[in-house]
């Protein structure tokens, strides 16, 4: 049965082209909104995978770090192992510069000694 005014049939017509254009508008801004999310999607995804990465890192780093902690105390432990020797050095250092100046003062007497002993052949050997 066709329409009795055609008035009406192009209404009718106009509303279909609108109602279609209104669904494919809405299809390509539903495509576009889905595309957006699917774009934030992969770029969280993404920073997770690089969070993940960078925890990973400083996760060796930690482990370094142990390990050279536990390395600077063996270190320290020996530098206090080898503390008793550095104090018996320095004893045996003050010893030695204590035994200097009475090597010294020694050479001196032996020094005016000597010139006495001289002095005293060289006036016996004149007489």
């Amino acid at each position: 049965m066709a329409s009795a005014n055609p008035a009406e049939a192009e209404a009718a017509g106009r509303r279909d082209e609108l109602s279609e254009s209104l669904a494919e508008l809405f299809t390509n801004v539903s495509l576009m909104v889905r595309g957006e999310l699917q774009g934030t999607n992969n770029q969280m995804a993404l920073l997770e995978k690089m969070n993940d990465r960078v925890a990973q890192e400083y996760s060796n780093y930690g482990d370094i770090a142990a390990g050279l902690r536990v390395f600077v105390e063996q270190l320290n432990e020996k530098s206090r192992g080898f503390d008793d020797y550095v104090s018996q050095i320095d004893a045996i250092d003050q010893q030695v510069t204590e035994f200097e100046a009475v090597v010294s003062m020694l050479d001196k007497h032996v020094a005016l000694l000597e010139k006495k002993v001289k002095s005293a052949y060289h006036i016996s050997s004149t007489q």
